[in-house]
């Protein structure tokens, strides 16, 4: 096999990065990110290298960096290294060493490659996503880890055996998740350890080894070196069989994805800042589960919640279940997904037969009146109109910009804003206003005034009367 060949190839087919764009070649000083470097260097590609000391080997630790330093001088290239405080990170988030490793690293590789880029870089906050760098649709310089195809197996094994959907299956993307690092290319996913160690050889290269990958308390290394080799006893070719499985399951992804997002279309609406599902249409929906978990995992709902979730449908209203984020919240024929902190929904369905609402604000009761027998309320807390001009269900929201209206009185509309103004009301007293609409149509500014289209006339028979009273 000619790796550079190959190598080359594989860059130009999966359009990683173009021969005149710069790489921050991320080196551990193990023959992979070593091999990458040669073959960086024979391609004629222009890199730096950056290096993370993660203290977690002692002395080990020191030496990979000397080496990396040195790997630098002899390609005369600029060497960047950093030492991480990776056990205290790790106690501090309460999580596993190797993730703290992992958020660090992609960190550390964001900040240099936005200073690199002269890009206005926001410091960290919560991990991750943690940035709000804008990067350009073409980076000029790209981070480059040395992640090669057995890499690629284990993962997908590892995947596998713990429990994933479809992108699990497909292992490591050869660029990245846009949250953690937008320009990371991975240019030797294609090649087996065997072409890499090989051609390390034919080259006379150095490295170094890291004793912690011949331990099997790692589950990386137990099925490197336990798992995958008693597959082999049966099946020779799993290292080929797993690897075109892995080009198949990418595809498969791209119609999985293509099958989800007509669901996701057709059920989720967006109402502020909450998204709404209707209940019956999505009890129709098949595979119920499979639609269920990929809709809520993006509000951080685990794999073992969907079970709750579909529990939820065809629970009583009011009823709710949260991730770290988000909640959703059975109301009547609706699920409303918000994020956690809001008291209650912020848009909720007025369906007929309702006596009493209970809101953010305060509490709606209604009632319907025969015209004969109801009597004339002014109080601005009380609305009455014309109960055949009203159509279920209705929707109480907050009001938002651009809303109108056709106050009681007029004949021409208003735009809330406006009304607001003549009302000399306060931030605070906006802040707090809702509506009531029927076909995106404003029947009562709660509290303030009705529509003039669904006022009490001669005609009426009989009266929805609906009452206000603030918490």
């Amino acid at each position: 096999m000619n790796l550079l060949k190959e190598f080359q190839q594989y860059i130009k087919q999966q359009n990683l990065f173009q021969p005149k764009d710069k790489l921050l070649l991320a080196v551990s000083g193990g023959v992979d990110s070593v091999v990458m470097c040669e073959l960086c260097r024979q391609a004629g590609y222009n890199f730096a290298i950056v290096h993370c000391n993660f203290q977690l080997r002692g002395a080990e630790s020191e030496r990979d960096e000397n080496f990396v330093r040195e790997l630098g001088k002899k390609y005369n290239v600029e060497v960047i290294c950093k030492k991480f405080e990776t056990t205290e990170f790790a106690k501090q988030r309460n999580i596993g060493t190797q993730e703290a490793a992992r958020l660090l690293r992609y960190r550390w590789f964001l900040e240099i490659s936005a200073e690199k880029m002269q890009l206005n870089f926001d410091k960290p906050s919560n991990e991750p996503g943690w940035h709000t760098t804008i990067y350009p649709d073409h980076p000029k310089w790209w981070v480059a880890t040395a992640h090669q195809l057995n890499d690629n197996i284990e993962t997908l094994l590892m995947n596998f055996f713990k429990g994933t959907g479809i992108k699990g299956l497909k292992g490591i993307s050869q660029t990245s998740d846009k949250l953690m690092l937008p320009n990371l290319v991975r240019p030797l996913l294609f090649a087996t350890r065997k072409d890499i160690e090989a051609f390390a050889t034919q080259n006379n290269l150095s490295w170094v080894e890291d004793s912690s990958n011949a331990s099997d308390k790692y589950t990386r290394n137990y099925f490197r070196h336990k798992l995958i080799p008693a597959i082999q006893e049966v099946f020779p070719e799993v290292e080929k069989n797993l690897s075109d499985n892995i080009a198949r399951f990418k595809e498969v992804e791209m119609l999985y994805d293509e099958a989800v997002q007509q669901h996701k279309d057709k059920l989720l609406e967006e109402k502020g800042c909450e998204i709404h599902i209707p209940v019956l249409k999505l009890l129709k929906i098949k595979p119920l589960a499979t639609i269920i978990y990929e809709i809520f995992k993006a509000y951080n709902f685990s794999t073992h919640q969907t079970g709750e979730i579909i529990r939820l449908l065809k629970s009583e209203s009011g009823k709710y279940i949260e991730s770290q984020t988000h909640r959703v919240l059975k109301n009547r024929n609706w699920l409303i997904i918000s994020v956690t902190g809001a008291t209650l929904a912020q848009h909720i369905l007025i369906e007929e037969g309702d006596k009493q609402i209970e809101f953010e604000d305060g509490q709606l009761n209604l009632k319907t009146i025969k015209s004969a027998d109801h009597k004339l309320q002014t109080a601005v807390n009380i609305a009455q109109v014309d109960a055949a001009e009203i159509k279920f269900p209705l929707l109480l929201r907050k009001w938002k910009q651009g809303d109108y209206f056709y106050p009681l009185g007029m004949k021409k509309k208003k735009k809330l804003s406006r009304f607001f103004i003549d009302q000399k009301l306060s931030l605070t007293q906006k802040e707090k206003t809702w509506v009531i609409e029927m076909d995106k149509k404003i029947i009562w500014v709660v509290g303030r005034r009705i529509d003039d289209r669904f006022k009490i006339t001669d005609k009426t028979k009989q009266v929805l009367q609906i009452s206000f009273s603030q918490s």
